[in-house]
């Protein structure tokens, strides 16, 4: 028999790298989407047509339990929600119905109309904030620093207890930041390696950051959406740290970014007050060994590496474009 997963926020960056891969197993693939299902989804394309997008919204219960009963999954893989940390302190309180209660009204869907789905939970490393130890596993205290942080606390926290509380099949994985040519040009990675991709071609002559000395936990997101597929074939439900283990700084990432495109990175970047977060986390690194241990992930790329294929993908994006904005 085909198993069949829903993916919400299958539009997305991990959406759309993990329907890729459970096609790939063999899976049958449906989407749940905000809005019109006959949308173009970029990051689709190449596999649009053999996934199932249905219309769902984390503000409507209802709908939630509409799309279970349509689709009928075996396995859900809850990603969507608000992903921007900066953008949860513009709206705070959308980010809490979104990520927050929305994670708690898709486990009340599937208690009443799927109880025996497996269920994955995204839940984050922005939960650790102001980290009581280093690295961080999974039973160090959250302390989020951003009102995503609280709402992923929130969603996680549910989670934990719609599974020890109903019996559900929910597991968590807490994922450090994981990034792609995929990820928007708002994140700090894509917005390095877009303008590296855009300085040397020309067409833009210097880039505006923030915290250059922020680190953070960088991994592949292909690899990532690997780990969420493992946690929902285990015998019993539980939560993992994804991690590299590894810090990287801002700097780390502008200089790797320059140098794969021959440029020096002091004659074009230059900091700006105006991407400085009203509070930043410090040493948040994950300790992935239970993920190892127990599911047998190992991440494939290095952040060196990572770097390197999004510059190259944006070049290739960049050269595209060219043609069709010469004609505009």
């Amino acid at each position: 028999m085909t198993p069949r997963a829903l993916i919400t926020g299958i539009g997305g960056q991990d959406g759309s790298y993990l329907a890729e891969l459970l096609l790939a197993k063999g899976y049958e693939v449906h989407g749940m989407v905000r809005g019109s299902v006959s949308e173009t989804f970029q990051r689709l394309e190449g596999i649009r047509d053999r996934v199932v997008l249905h219309s769902g919204d984390l503000l409507d219960q209802g709908s939630l339990e509409n799309v279970l009963r349509t689709s009928e999954p075996a396995e859900i893989y809850h990603l969507a929600g608000t992903s921007f940390v900066a953008a949860s302190w513009l709206e705070p309180v959308l980010v809490a119905e979104l990520t927050a209660v929305g994670t708690a009204r898709m486990l009340e869907a599937i208690r009443q109309a799927a109880p025996d789905t497996r269920f994955y939970q995204a839940s984050s490393s922005e939960m650790f904030g102001l980290a009581e130890e280093v690295p961080q596993r999974e039973s160090t205290p959250f302390r989020p620093r951003s009102p995503y942080g609280a709402a992923k606390c929130y969603g996680h926290f549910v989670t934990v207890n719609y599974r020890d509380g109903y019996g559900l099949f929910a597991a968590s994985g807490i994922l450090y930041n994981h990034e792609s040519p995929r990820r928007p040009l708002e994140f700090v990675t894509r917005k390095v390696t877009h303008a590296a991709a855009a300085i040397k071609l020309g067409v833009q002559e210097e880039l505006l950051l923030g915290n250059l000395e922020a680190e953070r936990d960088w991994g592949y997101a292909k690899d990532y959406v690997e780990a969420m597929w493992l946690m929902l074939q285990q015998p019993e439900p539980d939560d993992f740290v994804i991690a590299t283990g590894e810090l990287h700084s801002v700097r780390d990432l502008v200089r790797i970014a320059f140098a794969h495109v021959g440029l020096d990175p002091e004659d074009h970047v230059r900091t700006d007050p105006r991407f400085l977060r009203p509070t930043d986390m410090a040493n948040l690194v994950g300790d992935g060994s239970k993920a190892r241990d127990q599911l047998g992930w190992r991440q494939t790329t290095s952040f060196e590496e990572l770097v390197r294929l999004m510059v190259d993908a944006d070049l290739e994006l960049l050269e595209r474009s060219a043609p069709q904005q010469a004609t505009d």
